[in-house]
């Protein structure tokens, strides 16, 4: 035997004498394929693996514990990026880190270990992929909402490195590009397993068809709706990149202010924006608790305009009074409307079940404030400026749910403070995800963040403007003419999603229904 024929035995014993091992290994793999790496060779070879080790997993019991380290993996390296928020603190928050990575790893290996098992019920090689990418595409759609949900880094993102291969989210947003995704990467698998010519027939069409299909709509879909023409609304994103370690340090709060201000008043009166934009709570000071501060605000609207900062404010909520993470809009005469962010992060912004946690970890979570959440989305009107929703934060992540479906806005605007993350994939992913819900609803997105990256996004998901990551800066533009179009996603919403998922796994059903064919 060859010296290479060895080596592959070697690697085949190794990977089926110790499943458990490779499925961790597979899992790792897959996260470089996640923005804003984009490695997609590694999540082919990643998803190919799961297959061919579940192909090879005696019952679907089996399949669940070995996808669980799989699923383990990905998460617990791909939410990674979270722990640059504890060593903002490392003294007293960076012992967290191992424990953060072992509950994002063993809650969320959940949502893999689960749609792998069902998939393990299709015995037939290529009705298992298929069920595979029904169930991880409805798994992905649960993700979004249970315990309010928490869909970062949707598979489908990792075609976000070319404008044109994510368009086809407007037609089954972002978790049916996930489908997609898997049929994408799993299918090889067939290709190597022994099984009818038929199905390796199917899994070669499939695998050169997807992103064919892909770069040739978005190609067509871009070309349809080009962003070449700007009205006359100028909007200013401010963007002080001030380091999260100061920015809430009591000493520097009203200086932080003050540079906001600052930057705001950049440039010539006749060529002043309509809107100047901060990010994410820019403004430490609750109006409520400090009236004496709307003046000083006031000094950063422009003449006729308007600021929209984001800002921590006080509610009372028939109890007590909690902090509520806001956005506020002045004009000239003071505070025009406010929006309260209504998905809070959990472990952040508020505790799931604190009431129900036990005495020992109640002095770890009381340092994590219990914010009002507000009501939903809405869409604000200020004279002169099109209408438009608004997204707090990680609010931008969450597929079919960034607007008012009774009253659809023109555009939105997502306010955030990725500071906490550093120069990591964190901040990146997130801009990603804005890119994302700009293509499904096909709206016009600006994304103000503290320390980045702040952009102007058209409604196709082209990044049109932005500032970099951690670059102190200003961000002036005018807002596209056309600024929304009509997609079938900002119809139908998650219906699509389901659609695309039963399609997938009824055809799983008929591959596994289907007389043998020869080999």
């Amino acid at each position: 035997m060859l010296k290479g024929e060895k080596t592959k035995v070697k690697i085949r014993e190794f990977f089926d004498g110790h499943p458990k091992v490779s499925a961790f290994i597979f899992g790792s793999m897959t996260v470089f394929a996640l923005p804003p790496y984009y490695f997609l060779p590694l999540l082919a070879v990643g998803f190919s693996g799961l297959a061919w080790l579940l192909f090879r997993a005696p019952s679907a019991k089996k399949a669940f514990a070995l996808s669980y380290w799989f699923g383990f993996a990905h998460f617990a390296f791909g939410f990674s990026w979270v722990c640059n928020a504890l060593m903002v603190d490392p003294a007293r928050l960076g012992w967290l880190i191992p424990v953060v990575l072992a509950a994002s790893g063993g809650f969320f290996g959940l949502f893999v270990a689960l749609p792998v098992a069902f998939a393990r019920l299709f015995v037939r090689p290529a009705a298992v992929v298929f069920a595979l990418a029904g169930a991880w595409t409805l798994s992905e759609w649960l993700r979004s909402f249970i315990l309010t949900g928490f869909p970062w880094n949707l598979l489908g993102s990792v075609w976000a490195f070319s404008d044109r291969a994510i368009q086809a989210a407007s037609i089954f947003g972002a978790c049916g590009l996930s489908l997609l995704t898997v049929l994408f990467a799993a299918l090889p698998a067939v290709l190597i397993s022994p099984c009818p010519r038929r199905e390796k027939t199917i899994a070669a069409v499939v695998i050169c068809t997807v992103p064919v299909f892909l770069f040739a709509y978005g190609a067509a879909r871009l070309a349809r709706y080009p962003d070449d023409d700007f009205s006359e609304t100028k909007l200013r994103i401010v963007q002080p990149s001030i380091p999260q370690r100061i920015k809430w340090q009591r000493e520097s709060l009203q200086q932080n202010l003050q540079t906001y201000i600052e930057m705001s008043q950049t440039g010539k009166e006749e060529n002043a924006p309509q809107m100047v934009i901060w990010g994410e709570t820019a403004n430490p000071f609750a109006i409520s608790l400090n009236p004496e501060l709307l003046d000083i605000l006031l000094t950063a609207v422009p003449t006729d305009g308007y600021l929209v900062t984001g800002t921590l404010d006080y509610a009372f909520d028939g109890e007590k009074m909690r902090p509520v993470n806001a956005m506020q809009a002045f004009d000239r005469y003071g505070i025009y409307t406010a929006y309260g962010k209504s998905h809070l992060v959990p472990f952040g912004e508020y505790i799931p079940l604190r009431r129900l946690l036990p005495e020992s970890l109640k002095p770890v979570t009381n340092v994590i404030a219990d914010f009002m959440p507000g009501n939903g989305p809405e869409t604000f009107r200020l004279p002169q400026i099109p209408p438009f929703g608004v997204a707090i934060c990680y609010e931008i992540i969450f597929p079919a749910a960034v607007t008012d479906r009774n009253d659809r806005p023109e555009w939105l605007l997502n306010l955030t403070n990725d500071g906490w993350y550093g120069d990591s994939a964190g901040p990146r992913q997130h801009l990603v995800a804005a890119r994302l819900r700009a293509v499904e609803e096909g709206l016009t997105v600006v994304r103000a963040a503290n320390s980045g990256i702040s952009a102007l996004i058209s409604k196709t998901g082209v990044v049109l403007s932005a500032l970099p990551l951690n670059e102190r800066g200003v961000l002036d533009f005018y807002l596209p003419q056309k600024l929304s179009v009509p997609t079938p996603f900002s119809r139908l919403h998650n219906l699509t999603v389901i659609i695309l998922a039963s399609v997938s796994i009824a055809v799983a059903a008929l591959l596994s229904l289907a007389k043998k064919s020869a080999v």
